[in-house]
């Protein structure tokens, strides 16, 4: 099922999603936005966050769960906001008032990254029930460039190293293919290209959705 206002950028560990998010929160047109992010800043992806730190070590098979229970709250859990249009918890109900909600990462980063530690089939399982968004944008980028933007940034996770990041571009790869004919669009961005011609990129495709009719009832949730 898809979620008609819903938004999502995706791509490894210095590929620029966070930095699309704050500079699309800055354009003018968007007031009707939520700007949101995965691990959420629910209790459930405070949680997360300690763990790709590396503070709370747990088996990969465990990770999968947890993602998938932080999603579950961010999508399913009342709507529930924090200042300059932040969303905590509440994508559905955030959408269905008419909000649109674009997120710094959801599913397919699941399918990806937990999909190499742990049998693939657990995340998928795990994730099958969730919404997929109107637009996905996949920020492609060379691992070896995108861990160099990390190091510069003094801080790396535990997920942030090369061998895992080239196979977690398969992963990515063979996620988002799965979903070819879903109604999703997704859209492929050059993310070593400037910050503002990717910007440029993702409004342009941004208006024209939202441009487009509405669907007919019980085709989109």
């Amino acid at each position: 099922m898809i979620l008609r206002n819903f938004i999502v950028f995706e791509g490894i560990d210095g590929s620029g999603t966070s930095t699309q998010l704050t500079l699309l929160r800055k354009r003018q047109g968007t007031g009707r936005f939520l700007f949101t992010a995965e691990p959420s800043s629910a209790a459930t992806g405070t949680f997360l966050r300690q763990m790709l730190r590396g503070d709370v070590p747990v088996s990969n098979e465990t990770a999968a769960y947890l993602f998938a229970a932080d999603r579950n709250e961010h999508v399913n859990g009342s709507l529930v906001t924090d200042g300059d249009r932040h969303l905590i918890t509440g994508i559905r109900e955030a959408c269905a008032q008419g909000h649109t909600v674009v997120s710094d990462r959801y599913l397919f980063s699941s399918l990806a990254y937990q999909s190499i530690g742990c049998n693939p089939e657990l995340p998928r399982r795990l994730n099958s029930a969730f919404p997929l968004p109107s637009l996905l944008f996949y920020f492609a980028i060379a691992p070896e460039t995108a861990l160099a933007r990390i190091q510069g940034r003094g801080v790396q996770e535990i997920y942030e190293k090369q061998p895992f990041l080239e196979r977690t571009v398969q992963e990515y790869r063979r996620a988002i293919g799965e979903f070819a004919g879903s109604g999703m669009k997704t859209i492929e961005l050059d993310a070593t290209r400037s910050i503002e011609e990717t910007a440029a990129i993702i409004w342009k495709e941004i208006e024209a959705r939202q441009a487009e009719p509405a669907p007919q009832p019980g085709t989109e949730c």
